[in-house]
């Protein structure tokens, strides 16, 4: 994906209380409202009984990494005493706020800030039920978002479905990423973001129970940059007894970048900020809003979030060799995970997305327009060859379309990279689905309709569509979460009205076509995962 998607993609208390309760908790009536609490092994917390569900929003799952502890590994929450509210959500960790965030949102949750290791839970009760568990991390490209955001609001799928969920907040960009460990003495943590997400896989393994999910039946899943998150958990040695399952999803990640990139991209920080390897004690105490400043100068000159660009590699999970101690998936599947399930796909459209922000034209190019856009990823005769490859698989699509699938390919080839790693290991199943769902609304200003463009599937897996959707729209939600949902419960995914999703195998690469109906289709595109097997 070049850099100008890229930008666009990362815009897109001192006594503690023991655990264990055999009961729930009374509900009870606070400020007006239903609330129901639970106990962790922290204190006591009280959450809102709201839509059917309790809602328990805010959980510190962490000690603010403030002051001393900025990029240091997160340390366990300080005990409390009495009972702490856990009604609203809280701070977005901080980044560039976005629409739902701070005094020019819409209210939801609050400005982002350093103070951000919170996690939120929704669940049907506190009551000891062990339901599955859902544990989703949000995307941004480990630059932006939060585990608050309306469109994955957990509620549906408690309601529907019985089960857990939790999303986190964590550290994002260069807050959760500079990797200091090999210029500056003292405990600096790598991947400190990373370690944030396992202090909160980790917390909930050991409370989850007192809020009615089964610490032994825990799902890990993510889109986009939280695909890429998912994937490194699913690569590292600590969080192995901690999860059970996960799904990667618009994200296939084969590789990371390395301790000797992120090292560069630190030495890059320090000078930026006019500093020296002896000045590092300082950035303990340098605003934060400057170092976002430092962040947003470098994405502005094309730096990734994630992936391994020239010449250094953004802000995001890397390679130190002890907290992630290998690539994910390029040199095969991780052997300490080799016996949990996986799921793994993307949305048929992806790149159209990333196209939304800028200038309509590309959305009418011709064929000229089309040759034009690819020439530089595709010199001479292999231009030829990648459009008569796509032209032959989709003979009615227009040079637009063509564009669209041909950069979305990449990501869908690198997802069967994965699939075919997970297969090869013969221990637990791969799941491949593609979302396929043709949205027909228009894009503005054009002809061309949406189809499944990058994130249009967090709706649909979180049931969350709002307003006046068409049929098939509502139809493709209700087959998703489902899947979701019985995967999260079996480690296989199957739902009513939903044919039987075979695992992925070299044989026949069956594949989950996900629309208003639903069906198994066997190595779909086979010419495009051709021509990308013949090329590499």
């Amino acid at each position: 994906m070049n850099s100008r998607m890229t930008r666009r993609a990362i815009l897109g208390g001192s006594l503690a209380v023991a655990a264990g309760l055999s009961t729930p908790l009374p509900a009870q009536a606070h400020g007006g409202r239903k609330t129901d609490e639970a106990a962790t092994r922290y204190g006591k917390v009280r959450g809102r009984r709201e839509d059917g569900i309790v809602k328990f929003l805010g959980v510190p799952y962490a000690t603010p990494p403030l002051g001393e502890l900025r990029f240091k590994a997160p340390q366990p929450p300080r005990p409390w005493s009495g009972v702490r509210d856990a009604v609203s959500f809280p701070r977005p960790a901080f980044q560039v706020a976005g629409a739902e965030m701070g005094p020019d949102g819409n209210g939801r949750m609050p400005a982002p800030a350093e103070d951000c290791l919170y996690l939120n839970i929704w669940t049907p009760a506190a009551d000891r039920r062990r339901r599955p568990v859902m544990f989703y991390n949000h995307g941004g490209g480990y630059m932006i978002g939060s585990g608050s955001a309306t469109g994955q609001d957990g509620t549906r799928l408690a309601q529907l479905y019985d089960v857990v969920v939790v999303e986190s907040n964590h550290r994002l960009g260069l807050l959760g990423y500079l990797f200091l460990g090999d210029l500056a003495r003292g405990d600096y943590a790598a991947n400190q973001g990373m370690l944030d997400i396992l202090a909160a896989l980790r917390w909930t393994s050991d409370n989850i129970d007192n809020f009615g999910g089964d610490p032994d039946n825990i799902m890990v899943w993510g889109e986009s940059g939280g695909g890429a998150k998912t994937a490194a958990v699913y690569t590292m040695p600590r969080a192995a007894r901690l999860f059970h399952k996960a799904s990667i999803e618009s994200a296939a990640p084969l590789r990371f970048p390395t301790r000797h990139g992120a090292t560069a991209r630190a030495e890059r920080t320090l000078e930026l900020l006019g500093l020296t390897k002896a000045d590092i004690p300082r950035l303990h105490s340098i605003p934060a809003a400057r170092l976002l400043e430092i962040q947003q100068s470098e994405a502005a000159n094309g730096v990734a979030p994630w992936g391994d660009p020239d010449p250094l590699p953004g802000f995001g999970a890397f390679v130190d060799g002890h907290v992630i101690p290998r690539h994910p998936f390029a040199d095969g599947a991780a052997p300490f995970s080799a016996g949990k399930p996986l799921m793994v796909g993307t949305c048929r459209d992806e790149t159209v997305f990333f196209s939304l922000f800028g200038p309509p034209d590309i959305f009418s190019i011709d064929e000229a327009g089309l040759r034009t856009r690819l020439a530089g990823t595709y010199p001479g005769a292999e231009l030829d060859r990648i459009i008569a490859t796509f032209r032959r698989s989709r003979p009615t699509a227009t040079p637009a379309q063509l564009y669209f699938a041909i950069t979305t390919s990449p990501i869908w080839r690198d997802a069967i990279k994965i699939a075919e790693a997970k297969a090869a290991q013969h221990a637990a199943p791969v799941f491949m689905y593609q979302l396929a769902y043709p949205d027909p609304t228009l894009v503005p200003g054009t002809n061309f309709p949406l189809g499944s463009p990058h994130a249009s599937d967090i709706n649909l897996k979180f049931a969350t569509l709002a307003g006046d959707r068409p049929p098939g729209q509502r139809a493709t939600a209700r087959h998703m979460s489902g899947l979701w949902a019985g995967f999260a419960r079996y480690g296989r995914p199957a739902a009513p009205g939903v044919p039987r999703w075979p695992a992925y195998t070299r044989n026949e690469r069956a594949t989950m076509w996900l629309d208003a109906e639903c069906k198994i289709v066997n190595d779909p595109d086979r010419d495009e995962r051709l021509f990308w097997r013949d090329r590499a």
